[in-house]
C-alpha cells in the first residue's frame, strides 16, 4: 500500500525524537493493521492510535493512504 503525507504531517514526523519516529513510522507502515476507528462526523478520515499520538488520514484511492496529521492526542481533533 502507498503513502502520501501532507505536508504538515511531513513536518511533525521529522520534529519527533527518533524513538516516538520509529513508533509512529511503524504505525503507518502498518495500515489497515492496528487500533484504527472512523471518526465521527467524517465519513472519508480515520484515525490511529499510537500511544499519545494520533494519526488522522484517508483513503485516497484503495492502493493509497493519505496522511493528514499527525498530532498529541489532545490536538489531533481540533482544527483543520
Amino acid at each position: 500500500m502507498k503513502i502520501k503525507f501532507y505536508r504538515q504531517a511531513t513536518k511533525t514526523l521529522k520534529s519527533m525524537d527518533r524513538s516516538t519516529r520509529a513508533r509512529v513510522a511503524s504505525g503507518i507502515s502498518g495500515i489497515p493493521q492496528g487500533d484504527i476507528k472512523r471518526l465521527q462526523g467524517h465519513d472519508e478520515l480515520y484515525r490511529l492510535r499510537i500511544g499519545d499520538w494520533r494519526i488522522v488520514f484517508s483513503y485516497y484511492d484503495k492502493e493509497t493512504v493519505l496522511i493528514e496529521k499527525i498530532a498529541p492526542r489532545g490536538g489531533a481533533y481540533k482544527g483543520g
